[in-house]
């Protein structure tokens, strides 16, 4: 079933009508409550910068966490490092 419902999503001063599947709901709050104290948090430190700017300074803090988040969980290492070890085994069962 496709269960859609439609929210006012406010993001710094302005609000963001969406249609979304409701239980993605928690989590675009969520995201939204993010960003929102992320926004008070750095006008507490930069009182005269526009909103602009320091919504551009959360996309690139929050981009950075993504891909550092990434990186921690890219498995392609551990997965060439079995594929190695377990062709190594290979060739020690097959000479026994």
């Amino acid at each position: 079933m496709n269960d859609k419902i439609k929210i006012k999503l406010r993001i710094a001063d302005s609000y963001y009508p969406l249609t979304i599947d409701r239980e993605e709901e928690e989590i675009v709050r969520l995201a939204a409550k993010q960003i929102n104290d992320k926004l008070n948090t750095y006008r507490g430190h930069y009182k005269d910068l526009e909103t602009e700017k320091i919504l551009a300074m959360i996309a690139y803090d929050f981009s950075r966490q993504v891909l550092e988040l990434k990186d921690k969980n890219d498995t392609r290492p551990y997965a060439e490092k079995i594929e190695e070890l377990t062709e190594l085994l290979d060739k020690q069962f097959s000479n026994n």
